[in-house]
C-alpha cells in the first residue's frame, strides 16, 4: 500500500552486497555474529557520543554499524542454514534495542541542554516502539501488516539526518526531525491498526 525504502531498493542493494556477504561467510563470520556486532556498535556509539554532545561523530559511527543490518539477512539466506527462526528473532529483537539506544542517546543530548524537546524524544521512543509491536502481534494472528509510511529504514534516515545536521551546527535540525518522526510514527501506527481492524 505504502512503498517503503527497503522495498524499493532491496533488489539492487542485495545484488551489490552479495559478493561481500559471500566473502564474510567464507572467513567464518556468521549472520548472527554480525547482527550482534552491529547492535553493540550502534548502542555504544549512540549512548556515548550523543550523551557527550558529539552528534556528528555519533552519526558517522551509528551509520557505519547500522550497515550490518543490510548484510545479515543476505548472509543468512546464503548460508547453509538459509536463515533460522532464532536468527529472525535475534535480528528483530536487536533492532528494537538499537532503535531504543538511539532515542535514549538523543534524549540524553537534549537533557544536557535542558531542552523541552527531550520530551518529544521520549514520545518518539514510546510511539516508535509500537510500530514493530503491532506488526509482530498482527502476524502472530495471521495478518500481514508490513504497511506504513515510516518503516524502520525511513525512521533511521530521518533520525540520523537530524543528528548529523545538528552536529554540523544546522539550527533546529534535530527538533524538526523529531517532530516529523513523531508525526510519521503516529500515522504508521494508525495505518497498521487500520489494516488489522479491516482484517
Amino acid at each position: 500500500m505504502y512503498p517503503m525504502i527497503q522495498s524499493r531498493f532491496k533488489a539492487p542493494v542485495t545484488r551489490v552486497i552479495t559478493p561481500i556477504c559471500r566473502g564474510l561467510l567464507r572467513v567464518g563470520v556468521s549472520a548472527n555474529a554480525l547482527t550482534v556486532f552491529g547492535t553493540l556498535g550502534v548502542c555504544i556509539s549512540a549512548l556515548y557520543f550523543f550523551g557527550s554532545d558529539q552528534l556528528f561523530l555519533g552519526t558517522i559511527f551509528i551509520s557505519f554499524f547500522a550497515l550490518s543490518d543490510l548484510f545479515d539477512g543476505t548472509m543468512a539466506r546464503l548460508s547453509n542454514q538459509q536463515g533460522t527462526k532464532w536468527g529472525a528473532l535475534l535480528d528483530s529483537t536487536l533492532d528494537r534495542i538499537s532503535d531504543a539506544a538511539i532515542a535514549i542517546g538523543i534524549w540524553l543530548y537534549l537533557r544536557n541542554l535542558d531542552s523541552d524537546f527531550q520530551y518529544v524524544a521520549l514520545a518518539f521512543l514510546l510511539i516508535g516502539g509500537l510500530i514493530p509491536y503491532i506488526r509482530a502481534r498482527a502476524e502472530s494472528l495471521g495478518i500481514e501488516c508490513s504497511v506504513g509510511i515510516a518503516e524502520r529504514a525511513e525512521r533511521l534516515i530521518i533520525t540520523l539526518a537530524g543528528t548529523g545536521l545538528t552536529g554540523l551546527n544546522v539550527p533546529f535540525a534535530l527538533e524538526i526531525s523529531l517532530m516529523v518522526l513523531v508525526l510519521l510514527s503516529v500515522v504508521t501506527v494508525i495505518q497498521r491498526m487500520r489494516v488489522v481492524y479491516r482484517s
